[in-house]
């Protein structure tokens, strides 16, 4: 089953904001073994809007749609939904119900008007979807063999519409193959390389498999894909071919996408001993502990981090020596290590991960070559650090010394563990 999907907003089309609507969608409908094969975002103008409503029901069963749905005169897409539809727009006495509703419990700085209450007006050929979260109500059309599903573009009012309504009546409507996909998380090595090294296993694989390598920043995902009507089966041969990948690339592979993170790794082995972690970030500039506290539970391993991105906080908070830094430079192997020791030592953790660097694009406060990185890890053992050069620009110099920083921590715990 095909689905496309069809944003609706100059603010998309001028960089304004970020189509995240698209993502959850995508990973929505693909739960249920929809496949989205086109995103298509256009303007809140009526040619545009049919023109892709018209091209998107020539090669998709299902389009779903986003945006153009307020209350004001630039928001045209119901009024372009009836063009298209042969339609006219009805009001609908359970929506106005509902709008008033929210008005009178939850927005007291306006009272309602009648500009609010033309957002119960909808096509009158259309299943009205009830939006828990606003005023604009989802919208279920059909023409000939391909569905049509209108959704207000305000983030959680889609996202509500998405959970609640649609993808229930989706499953409900239609009969549709099952997508597993398994994506293997491997760091440290570039994607031509893995590519070689499982080239044999990869021309194995039965053609019902697809892999993909998806490389960022100093790992590479690999995801099998497969797709079919038993989904035991389907699942069992990815699981037993993603298996066959540890013999050759085991040393490498740190997890499994939604299932087993780096993050989660280390946190499991960290807890299974009692110790405890920190961080201190200079370059990074806070990433390594923002993704660390993005996955919950992480209260029972992680003490705190510090974000000295001055070079006087690094002497104020995390006790360096300005003597050292004068001596080797901000940016050094001396620093970085001093940096780990006052992190683990104010957090009173059993391991802390620190991070100096020339992020750039100027060199700042070193000499050193721009896209310089040193990470340092403090844990029972002692201190390690290792330099790196990330080249450029700015913001792959800091993923890449963020995806290295957990690599290095995660094989410095499973040293001290053996």
């Amino acid at each position: 089953m095909i689905a496309e999907i069809i944003t609706i907003g100059d603010e998309i089309l001028i960089g304004q904001i970020v189509d995240t609507n698209s993502v959850f969608i995508s990973k929505a409908l693909n739960e249920i073994g929809i496949s989205v094969h086109q995103i298509t975002s256009i303007q809140d103008e009526k040619t545009h809007i049919l023109e892709a409503l018209e091209a998107a029901k020539q090669k998709a069963d299902v389009v779903l749609i986003t945006g153009g749905l307020g209350p004001t005169k630039d928001d045209i897409t119901k009024h372009t939904l009836c063009e298209y539809f042969d339609d006219k727009l009805v009001q609908n006495d359970s929506v106005l119900a509902h709008i008033e509703e929210l008005f009178a419990k939850y927005i007291t700085t306006s009272p309602i008007s009648d500009m609010n209450r033309l957002q119960a007006l909808v096509p009158s050929k259309a299943q009205v979807l009830n939006n828990d979260y606003g005023t604009a109500p989802g919208m279920w059309l059909q023409k000939e063999d391909t569905v049509f599903i209108s959704m207000p573009g305000v983030p959680y009012e889609m996202r509500g519409l998405m959970t609640n309504q649609i993808i229930p009546k989706l499953q409900e409507e239609f009969e549709r193959p099952y997508i597993y996909h398994k994506t293997i998380l491997t760091y440290g090595m570039g994607e031509s390389s893995i590519a070689m090294k499982i080239e044999s296993w990869e021309n194995n694989l039965p053609t019902f498999i697809k892999l993909a390598y998806l490389p960022n920043s100093g790992k590479v995902r690999l995801r099998l894909t497969a797709k079919g009507t038993n989904k035991e089966e389907i699942t069992n041969a990815v699981d037993a071919h993603a298996e066959k990948l540890y013999p050759i690339i085991g040393d490498i592979i740190k997890g499994v996408e939604g299932k087993s993170s780096i993050v989660t790794q280390i946190g499991e082995l960290l807890v299974a001993k009692g110790h405890k972690l920190a961080s201190a970030e200079s370059c990074t500039g806070g990433r390594i502990a923002a993704q660390i506290t993005q996955e919950s539970g992480v209260s029972a391993f992680f003490n705190g981090s510090a974000v000295t991105y001055a070079v006087q906080s690094k002497i104020d908070v995390l006790g360096v020596s300005e003597d050292i830094i004068n001596t080797y430079s901000v940016v050094s192997k001396e620093v970085v290590e001093l940096m780990a020791a006052g992190a683990k030592k104010i957090y009173k953790s059993d391991y802390a991960i620190a991070t100096t660097g020339n992020a750039g694009p100027t060199k700042g406060n070193s000499d050193v070559e721009v896209g310089t990185v040193f990470i340092g890890i403090a844990s029972p053992s002692g201190i390690i650090s290792q330099e790196f050069n990330f080249g450029q620009p700015r913001e792959k110099v800091v993923n890449k010394a963020v995806t290295k920083a957990f690599q290095m921590l995660l094989e410095e715990i499973l040293k001290n563990s053996k």
